[in-house]
């Protein structure tokens, strides 16, 4: 029985051959004033060509940040200045 068992855990255990390699954050350097509705041209770049907002993971901004943008772009989406 103490021979079963320890094969058995042996075989549940699966050896990782190497561990993934991370993707590595751009950081973004954006002035915070630079952030307004009026803008355009700063806020597409973090907007898709649907018109969706990028998520941060693929921006690398910070939350508080991204948080700001976000309210900037929908602002600029009610003005009519963005799609």
């Amino acid at each position: 029985m103490g021979r079963n068992s320890s094969n058995l855990k042996e075989k549940k255990r699966k050896k990782r051959l190497f561990t993934p390699p991370r993707a590595v954050k751009k950081r973004v350097d954006i002035d915070a004033e630079a952030i307004d509705f009026r803008n355009v041209e700063l806020l597409k770049r973090f907007v898709t060509e649907n018109g969706r907002i990028l998520p941060r993971r693929i921006t690398g901004l910070p939350a508080k940040l991204h948080r700001r943008l976000s309210k900037e772009i929908k602002k600029a989406r009610n003005v009519l200045l963005m799609k």
